[in-house]
């Protein structure tokens, strides 16, 4: 059963002045952007409209790439052989890397490949090597989508490349691959994304990230253009331990793409602020424990909590903490058991996780028995 609880927050004023969202406008037909410190979304324009993404796509080539090496299955100076087949395909179709037939590429080599220089060559070796072949690499790629939740989205390739319509995704989608990949991953995320250059053959090229340089903080994600797809970008930008995840797609030419990108991040910082609601660690509330040797556990701030909101704003800010409860004993520390839902006027719904608080173990016998004559009894 869900269980929902009012929060009380006595140091949040609360005002019957209600003030709209700022107001933004874009050229881009596809546009969503998302405050991670909330959960916010600060705007969406036909953000669940199917797509093709073209080389937006190759985020989850690198995401996939992440997680084996998170899980030690993949390291970072693991060699793959180009093959000739491969080089025949990919050799200037479209962004490359320009790897030559033989080459023996490492991982690390081929993930700057992917995410500074965009190589269609880069990601189909870092498939094969990975997976044997592209097509079962694809459905790695398939899988890890499926467990983020980016359910209207589906890959059929490696790198985006034009395949009649089975490679689609949505821009809410990709903003979860983006916010995954900075969340899941830090460390790899920070080693590879962001980097201004990346030569390889004796050849150097630049990042076409459109922020880089003109937005403060900015640091990933990833371009995308095909005459079908238009020109894309999910972007990435932190600022005072702030960070936006966007996504623009469907504009005509490439310098739009930069003056939208540009305009759409600095909206995101300059027209919202964060409002702190807990410092980490704090206690928001307690929950029901089954057949625990506790009663209750508390729910904490695993970080520091935010609500994002209009920086004129002075809406009333409503919570409840929800959880589907009585929470089944053991429970460990850090396990997250409940979710805080933050609502203001001008930002609709904004969520974010609840942990445990302490260790609770399993009731013994003498405890279990008087719980469950306690639940005939109707006095539980």
């Amino acid at each position: 059963m869900k269980k929902y609880l009012l929060a009380s927050l006595p140091f949040i004023a609360l005002s019957s002045v209600v003030v709209a969202a700022p107001i933004f406008e874009t050229d881009a037909p596809i546009a969503y952007i998302t405050d991670l410190s909330s959960g916010a979304v600060l705007f969406e324009k036909n953000a669940d409209k199917q797509i093709p993404p073209a080389s937006m796509a190759k985020m989850m080539t690198v995401y996939v790439a992440f997680d084996l090496i998170q899980k030690g299955k993949l390291k970072l100076d693991d060699k793959f052989r180009v093959n000739e087949e491969t080089w025949k395909k990919w050799n200037n179709q479209g962004s490359t890397m320009f790897l030559g037939v033989g080459d023996q590429v490492s991982v690390r080599e081929l993930l700057h490949g992917i995410v500074t220089l965009s190589g269609n060559d880069a990601c189909v070796v870092l498939a094969e090597g990975i997976a044997g072949t592209e097509p079962a690499f694809v459905g790695l790629m398939n899988k890890r989508a499926k467990e983020l939740g980016m359910s209207k989205s589906r890959f059929g390739n490696s790198n985006g490349w034009p395949d009649e319509g089975v490679t689609m995704v949505t821009a809410r989608d990709l903003a979860k691959l983006g916010s995954a990949t900075v969340n899941n991953f830090p460390k790899l995320y920070d080693a590879f994304y962001g980097q201004d250059a990346f030569e390889w053959n004796g050849i150097t090229q630049s990042n076409r990230n459109p922020l880089m340089g003109k937005v403060a903080g900015a640091d990933g994600l990833k371009t995308g253009h095909t005459e079908e797809a238009g020109y894309g970008f999910t972007g990435s930008a932190e600022q005072k331990g702030r960070r936006l995840v966007s996504v623009l797609a469907g504009l005509d030419s490439y310098g739009g793409r930069i003056e939208e990108s540009v305009k759409f991040m600095n909206w995101g910082f300059n027209a919202w602020e964060p409002k702190k609601l807990f410092d980490k660690g704090t206690r928001v509330q307690n929950a029901e424990v089954q057949l625990g040797d506790s009663s209750t556990v508390s729910l904490v701030a695993a970080k520091d909590l935010f609500a994002t909101i209009p920086k004129a704003s002075d809406g009333k800010i409503s919570m409840k903490v929800t959880y589907n409860g009585p929470i089944k004993a053991p429970i460990v520390k850090g396990q997250p058991i409940a979710t805080l839902v933050v609502t203001t006027a001008d930002a609709g719904q904004q969520s974010v996780a609840l942990v445990a608080g302490e260790d609770i173990g399993e009731a013994g016998f003498f405890d279990s028995v008087w719980a469950g004559l306690k639940s005939l009894l109707g006095l539980a």
